[in-house]
This record gives structure tokens, C-alpha cells and sequence, in this order.
């Protein structure tokens, strides 16, 4: 990462390519209807016919949803800027001389910027004739690990030199990202100045069609919980946050649920949330602050939001690992 770009490079070096979901260039809400309209124009995203769907997303969503988000994108952005960006810059960044010489390490965005193909087009440049790409989610969902791949294979497909492929599998119940993800609630739990009568772990949403349709991300979710509940001996509450539009969704939802707790005698909570690699709206605006309000409001006395992985410790040594195991055969182990 960061290195001059050399189009006549040799070859035999090794690109990888971390890769999120993206965010919008600003707060503002013409930067954010551009992010909109990349991301929901997605067919992997929104499942409907173009035909039906265009219409909804230019002459509805794009008028009224831009002004929202940016509200809510200005209550998380930071002096770096978005906190999805700069989170994945200094992962990046940390990881960059961690696999060897022979090795260069990017990122990009599925939507947004800094784009799929151009880095994929800068790796090459710099000799990489064997690229892994590695979408950053841990549990394999067609709208988020599928469609990052379709971007990658889309741009290959235009070009007449190749680079070898690999593809970071679903590491939803691969035991570095479990111990991982021990490591910092207990450490982020023993931080808090209260003990939570409930442990929730809020996965992002998906249409149930989506698990009626084959899609595996349900299960990897419910896995992925199970297996934490088990490392951590107590007991998940699994939710599903950031529902859109009105087809139905995997429930309970995480918004209910946190409204009808205190009613049921759970006045504290902790939340996590451990399908998203780095803190970014989702976690930082619809959990900690929106989650935290409706918590309070039905009665609730304390709520912890849980940070992340990000570019903690524990998160980085997990990529190291998850990583150099998908590099074996093109390396030594350093």
C-alpha cells in the first residue's frame, strides 16, 4: 500500500485487497443520494425487477432517503471522515508489512471509493500476478461477500492479462475470529461501569426471501452466536438491525427487541455486533446512539454499545491468520 505504481513492472509479487461495503465522500446529502443510488441500484442488493424498482428508487428513495442518512452520517463523521473509511485505511495500513516484501497490500470499497477495479488495476501495476481478494464479512450473505466479488470479476473480465484469484472465504466460525471477538467484549464488558442482565448480538438485516432463496447468511449468523455464546459462557440475544422497505425481514428486529426489554425486567444491556468488521453507521448511529435512546425510552436504565473489531489488536492478529492461511502455497510463512 502506497507504493509508486510501476506499469512495467515484472510480475511475481502477491496483491491483497481488503474489501468493505463503502461509504459516501461526505456528510453532505448530494454525496451521500450518489452513494445511494450506486449502492440500492445494486441487483444483488435489491431484489426486484429494474422495471418495478428504477422507478421507487428515483422517484422516491433518492428524493427523500439523501437528507436522513446525511443527518445521520453527520452524527458519526470525524475528523478523518467517515469512520468505515478511515477504520479500513489504518487496518490496512497496520497489515501492510505484515506477510513479507514480495507482498502489497490495498483496500477498496464496493461502493464508493476508493473503487474495486482501480485498485485492482494498481496491484497489478506494482507486479502482483496473484491477487487475494478479501471481502471483510464474516458471514458469506449474496448482498454484501457475492457482490463484492461480482465487482472484482466484472473489471477481470475486460482485461486480457489475468492475475491469479483467490477469494478470503466466510470466516463466520473460523476460531481466530471467534477468539477474536471473545477478546474484546470481555474486554470492552470489563470497561463498563455496570453488569448487563442481557448480551445482544445484532446482525445486520436481510429480507427473509434472501434465506428462503438458499442464502447461507441466516445460518452463518446463528452459528457465529452460538459459537461466541459457548466461548463466552452466557447467553446471546440474536437480533437483526437496518431493516428498509416493507418486505419482510429475518426478527426479531433489534429495535423491537430493545424497546420491549425493560417491560420484561432487563433494564441493562450490552450490545455487539459482530457481523461488521469496523465500526460505521450502522453500529455507530443506529446502535449506540438511536438503540441507546429507544433502550432509555421504554425504561431502561443502562446500555452499552460493544466496539468492533476494527484495527484492535485481537481484530488484526485475526486477519494476519485468516489471511496468511488463504496465502499458503503462494508463500513462505514469514
Amino acid at each position: 500500500m502506497g507504493r509508486p505504481v510501476d506499469s512495467n513492472a515484472d510480475g511475481g509479487r502477491i496483491g491483497i485487497l481488503l474489501i468493505n461495503l463503502g461509504t459516501p465522500e461526505s456528510a453532505a446529502p448530494q454525496a451521500v443520494r450518489a452513494y445511494l443510488r450506486e449502492f440500492l441500484s445494486d441487483p444483488r442488493v435489491v431484489e426486484l425487477p429494474r422495471l418495478i424498482w428504477q422507478p421507487i428508487l428515483h422517484g422516491v428513495v433518492l428524493r427523500t432517503r439523501p437528507r436522513r442518512s446525511a443527518h445521520a452520517y453527520r452524527q458519526v463523521w470525524t475528523e478523518e471522515g467517515s469512520p468505515l473509511a478511515a477504520i479500513t485505511t489504518r487496518q490496512a495500513a497496520a497489515l501492510a508489512d505484515a506477510f513479507g516484501a514480495d507482498v502489497e497490500l490495498d483496500f477498496a470499497m464496493r461502493y464508493g471509493k476508493p473503487a474495486i477495479g482501480t485498485r485492482i488495476d494498481a496491484l497489478q501495476a506494482q507486479g502482483c500476478d496473484r491477487i487475494l481478494l478479501a471481502p471483510l464479512y464474516p458471514q458469506y450473505c449474496a448482498a454484501t461477500t457475492a457482490t463484492a466479488l461480482d465487482a472484482a470479476f466484472a473489471h477481470l473480465a475486460a482485461k486480457r492479462e489475468l492475475p491469479a484469484i483467490r477469494t478470503l472465504p466466510p470466516y463466520y466460525d473460523a476460531p481466530a475470529y471467534i477468539d477474536a471477538i471473545v477478546q474484546t467484549v470481555r474486554a470492552s464488558l470489563g470497561a463498563i461501569d455496570f453488569e448487563p442482565q442481557a448480551l445482544i448480538a445484532s446482525f445486520h438485516g436481510m429480507p427473509q426471501r434472501t434465506a428462503t432463496l438458499g442464502d447461507p447468511y441466516h445460518r452463518h449468523c446463528l452459528t457465529t452466536a452460538r459459537l461466541l455464546g459457548e466461548a463466552l459462557d452466557r447467553e446471546l440475544t440474536v437480533t437483526f438491525q437496518s431493516r428498509f422497505g416493507s418486505a419482510r425481514w429475518l426478527e426479531p428486529a433489534t429495535e423491537a427487541v430493545l424497546a420491549r426489554l425493560p417491560a420484561q425486567g432487563v433494564k441493562r444491556v450490552a450490545v455487539v455486533a459482530p457481523g461488521f468488521a469496523a465500526d460505521c453507521l450502522e453500529t455507530l448511529e443506529e446502535l449506540a446512539i438511536r438503540g441507546r435512546a429507544t433502550f432509555l425510552d421504554a425504561g431502561g436504565s443502562d446500555f452499552a454499545y460493544l466496539p468492533c473489531l476494527n484495527d484492535s489488536g485481537p481484530g488484526l492478529v485475526m486477519l494476519r491468520s485468516l489471511i496468511g492461511r488463504e496465502l499458503e502455497g503462494w508463500q513462505r510463512t514469514p
